[in-house]
């Protein structure tokens, strides 16, 4: 069995490991190769190009690489075109795989595409060409394989690994203790992003806030983890520019630990949003982009959310302040509202563990069973999602 991945970033050599040895419990002597990062390889995956570069992110950055990648993939169809694997998988990277597994599919080779794009919410049109390139849509999330359906794609919802890793109920204790909470003190975590740009802009919003909030609650303290020593040092700058009133505690990294202890998180939209749902945290959502890009993407989105838990919930659980409303009274009364509301938390708690639930699938396993399925079809090893699957996975009572 010779089974064919590309992965363009950390994010996606996680899945791929994850994937490799679920696999491997149905094929022991499968062999792997294509684009995979340390993980993958260290699991015996065979890379024909390091990862890194894929990992491109921005529309510049793509364009000053496009030639490069366009030689990448041609040579990577030409290959599996002359020496046909079992089975393609794209995991995520979808402007490069989509592509690729579309070449392949016509070519005869079974494709799989791990991780939708955010098809169901903006660029919806992309379906048409997903439909004709893969054999297979994976999803993380419920309401993404009801949109497939809807285009009759063969899919199958597998879970999330992340809900999978978290427990349905976890102990803040040991976190609180890291940082030496002490029993009265409220914590609220600010986070972001991840990236320069986000900083940015949310940072000294989020520092404003932080001022605010202390204001009107001088027990409450303040921890803001940094992805990184760049960004750790953008944001001492950034706070020293704004001199806040409250202390801001900025941490290395351990962005779960400062989550776990915290009793709100106020957060860029993001995957941490997910994280944050998980591990139960009462939280608000903003988001800062120019303009431009911000009347654009008014005009495309098809959702009426852009947050993981809302998107989930299929309503509005948590606040998005987003834009022009992002501002540092508005975050502030926000935060507020959620560290004194005790009914408002118990309610979104069990909201959160409801969506946990659902996730929390065995994703690994789940992908493998449906990959196996697609090259061994059978009626009772038959894991695709139907329409019943995915309602349950929403409560409006939860």
């Amino acid at each position: 069995m010779r089974i064919a991945i590309v992965v363009g970033e950390t994010s996606g050599d996680m899945l791929g490991i994850g994937l490799m040895k679920a696999l491997k419990k149905h094929y022991p002597d499968a062999t792997f190769e294509g684009i995979g990062g340390p993980l993958m390889e260290a699991e015996g995956f065979k890379s024909f190009v390091p990862m890194e570069r894929l990992a491109v992110m921005g529309l510049v950055e793509i364009l000053g690489r496009l030639f490069e990648l366009l030689k990448v993939r041609k040579k990577l169809v030409q290959y599996w075109q002359k020496n046909p694997p079992d089975v393609f998988i794209g995991i995520d990277a979808p402007e490069f795989n989509t592509q690729l597994e579309y070449k392949l599919k016509t070519s005869g080779i079974k494709t799989v595409h791990y991780v939708s794009p955010s098809v169901w919410a903006w660029r919806s049109k992309r379906i048409h060409k997903i439909k004709k390139s893969v054999d297979l849509m994976l999803t993380l999330f419920p309401f993404e394989a009801k949109f497939y359906q809807q285009y009759d794609v063969p899919v199958s919802f597998v879970g999330h690994n992340l809900a999978d890793s978290i427990p349905f109920e976890s102990n803040a204790d040991d976190a609180r203790q890291v940082f030496q909470i002490e029993a009265n003190e409220k914590v609220v975590c600010l986070m972001p992003g991840s990236r320069g740009s986000e900083v940015e802009k949310l940072c000294p919003i989020f520092i404003q806030t932080a001022e605010l909030v202390g204001k009107h609650n001088p027990n409450v303290r303040f921890i803001l983890p940094a992805a990184n020593d760049v960004r750790k040092q953008q944001i001492k700058t950034l706070i020293d520019e704004v001199k806040p009133d409250v202390k801001i505690e900025v941490i290395d990294g351990d962005s779960k630990t400062c989550m776990q202890a915290s009793d709100v998180i106020l957060l860029a939209s993001g995957t941490a949003t997910l994280e944050g749902l998980l591990l139960k945290k009462p939280m608000i959502v903003s988001y800062i982009v120019s303009p431009i890009t911000a009347m654009i993407m008014r005009r495309l989105l098809k959702q009426d959310f852009i947050s993981l838990p809302n998107l989930l919930a299929g309503r509005e659980v948590v606040p998005e302040i987003l834009q022009e409303n992002a501002t540092a009274e508005n975050l502030a009364y926000a935060v507020n509202e959620r560290l004194e509301d005790e009914n408002l938390i118990h309610q979104l708690k069990e909201t959160f563990l409801f969506i946990h639930k659902q996730l929390k699938r065995g994703a690994n396993d789940q992908a493998a069973l449906a990959i196996v399925d697609l090259l061994e079809p059978s009626p009772i090893a038959c894991r695709t999602l139907n329409s019943s699957d995915i309602e349950s996975t929403r409560s409006d009572d939860a």
